[in-house]
């Protein structure tokens, strides 16, 4: 369907969104993260894919350090700063496309953007801390809020979703509601329906196929199907084609940016 044209505002620029898909790399400085956990969390590592990331023509790098994998258990807020501190310290300045940190804690946050990080991605969609807006609305950034049903915990012991896509979009509406009422600009709001976190192998089909009925929320939409359990096949190999088949679905449904682990690839 065809991408309604937004303008997502940045601290330092503005992204002119619909065009074209954008493709937003995603670097894991984790150690057990369920595609790339332990590959890059030496931050030498991490600084290296990071601008290959770019090279290859991503067009944003989203930096995560604590895994929401199905199962994982949260971490403190010391040991994830431990974890991203370093890496963002020595990427400062050294990429021009901007970075992005997936994190639901307000404190993670804004050292993340002290540092030089734009955009802002909460798995958690707002419900873990609340207080992350405030950062977001201190530094004028980017906020992504992905939807997130459940705890990783216990999204094994979940049933089928009702309504998949009417619940992620009155829920994303919801969330969006109360970043703008604690001050975030519409303009530097971006959503995501949340492929695989807490939805049943099956749903995140539906969910690709009607993508588009997020559009009444006049918000930009990223999708990451990127190797996640629904597209997972026996082999690498197979498991990229499925997640390129999965990405088009979606760059057909109508997603503004999508995240991706091998960006050239996709």
């Amino acid at each position: 369907m065809p991408r309604a044209r937004f303008e997502w505002k940045l601290p330092s620029r503005t992204l002119f969104l619909g065009e074209r898909t954008f493709l937003v790399g995603v670097l894991n400085v984790t150690p057990d993260s369920f595609s790339d956990g332990g590959k890059y969390d030496d931050p030498d590592r991490a600084f290296a894919h990071a601008v290959a990331l770019e090279e290859a023509g991503a067009d944003i790098i989203d930096i995560g350090a604590e895994s929401t994998r199905p199962g994982s258990k949260p971490i403190s807020e010391a040991e994830e700063l431990r974890r991203l501190v370093p890496v963002l310290k020595r990427l400062r300045g050294k990429l021009s496309v901007p970075i992005s940190v997936d994190t639901y804690k307000a404190g993670v946050a804004a050292k993340a953007l002290e540092l030089g990080a734009e955009i802002i991605n909460d798995p958690t969609g707002l419900t873990y801390e609340p207080d992350l807006v405030k950062a977001v609305v201190e530094h004028d950034a980017g906020l992504i809020i992905n939807h997130m049903r459940g705890k990783p915990e216990t999204w094994t012991k979940l049933g089928p979703m009702k309504d998949p896509l009417g619940t992620i979009s009155t829920e994303l509406g919801a969330a969006m509601h109360r970043a703008v009422l604690a001050g975030v600009d519409k303009k530097r709001i971006v959503v995501d329906p949340g492929l695989g976190f807490g939805k049943r192998k099956e749903q995140n089909a539906e969910i690709l196929a009607l993508l588009g009925r997020l559009s009444g929320l006049t918000l930009p939409i990223l999708v990451g199907p990127s190797r996640k359990h629904f597209v997972a096949k026996e082999s690498e190999d197979q498991t990229e084609f499925a997640t390129a088949a999965a990405v088009t679905a979606a760059v057909f449904g109508g997603a503004h940016l999508v995240r991706v682990h091998d960006v050239v690839a996709m």
